[in-house]
């Protein structure tokens, strides 16, 4: 049972990874806080998690179970933290798939906890960097055998799909650590595959050479990505009015429809799950989404437009493309991965 502290609200202690990219992550927050109730004291309490104290170890390597979130999620339960900020990237349907894809925020979250906001997106969509010293400007571009850096199985499934000249290896680290592995004269990797919010939040914008997303490289992102997710105590009813104010209707609503879309698959991100949220009105949301077997060779996709209003619409929404995809066959992916990890796992 989550405790919650009694009495008027005059500090709040918000919990962050200790990452540079998390940390900035955490004052977007901090900052929006101030502006809507500047006269309390926010505190930011910075701890490392498993995930972030190993970054040898490739990610579909782990069998820990919340990787990013178990030592944050417990502050927020003994009631030393009022908030978590997340990233909503690679949203996961179990916390232990969460580990596997770097994701801080699995689909169903521990009982008594909840997010209590989801902030305006940033881009979403992935970014292809090039090493400085060549002179491509496309993954398309790329000869035969280049080798592209990226810890991701989403985006190495679409890119074996549409890029099969390619080949993938895993590249850990930060972004600082990792662009420094790009730039290195005798590195392995021709080009890197990251968020383009990331690169944005940390000012590193200008290092993106293309932006991939349905139209450009056939990269859909991830579930949740370039958006910021706020997770509190759920009979917090202080907090959870104080981030009033922070929510994003839009995002929020496409945020939510992404997370059901993986919830129901139950694939978990250990599955590559592409995805692409549109608004072509006010209330007209239009998503596509794909279902890639691991060496790219298999692939299912969809794409629905439905009028979204409201949370439970959102959530329709998701569960609705998730059956779109069953329909064509995505079960049969689903379940040729789900059969791999059991053999490489026993």
């Amino acid at each position: 049972m989550a405790s919650a502290p009694p009495g008027e609200l005059r500090t709040v202690n918000i919990g962050s990874r200790k990452s540079v990219l998390a940390l900035v992550q955490t004052e977007i927050v901090h900052k929006a806080l101030r502006a809507a109730r500047p006269e309390l004291h926010y505190e930011i309490h910075a701890m490392s998690t498993m995930g972030d104290k190993n970054q040898v170890t490739p990610l579909h390597d782990f069998g820990a179970k919340s990787l990013w979130t178990h030592e944050l999620e417990s502050g927020l339960l003994d009631g030393s933290l009022d908030l978590i900020v997340h990233s909503l990237k690679g949203a996961c349907s179990n916390i232990e798939d969460a580990a596997l894809m770097n994701a801080d925020m699995p689909t169903q979250l521990p009982p008594s906890l909840k997010i209590g906001a989801i902030l305006e997106r940033e881009d979403p969509r992935d970014a292809l960097v090039m090493k400085a010293s060549l002179p491509h400007t496309s993954l398309s571009e790329l000869p035969p055998g280049s080798t592209v850096g990226t810890s991701s199985v989403r985006r190495s499934a679409q890119m074996a799909r549409k890029h099969p000249h390619l080949r993938f290896a895993d590249v850990r680290g930060n972004v600082g650590t990792r662009l420094a592995k790009l730039d290195a004269e005798d590195g392995a990797y021709a080009c890197l595959v990251l968020a383009a919010a990331g690169l944005k939040r940390l000012e590193q914008g200008h290092r993106i050479t293309q932006y991939l997303d349905s139209t450009s490289g056939g990269l859909l992102h991830a579930v949740g990505q370039g958006a910021l997710g706020v997770e509190v105590r759920e009979n917090d009813a202080r907090i959870q009015d104080l981030l009033q104010k922070l929510v994003h209707a839009p995002t929020t609503l496409a945020c939510l429809a992404e997370r059901s879309l993986m919830r129901t698959l139950e694939g978990g991100c250990s599955v590559p799950i592409g995805v692409e949220t549109e608004w072509s009105s006010s209330s007209t949301l239009k998503m596509r989404a794909v279902v890639v077997s691991l060496d790219g060779t298999e692939s299912v996709e969809g794409e629905l437009e439905e009028d979204v209003r409201t949370e439970e619409q959102a959530d329709s929404f998701g569960r609705a493309m998730a059956r779109t995809l069953v329909d064509r066959g995505a079960e049969r992916i689903l379940k040729a991965i789900t059969l791999n990890r059991e053999l490489v796992n026993a």
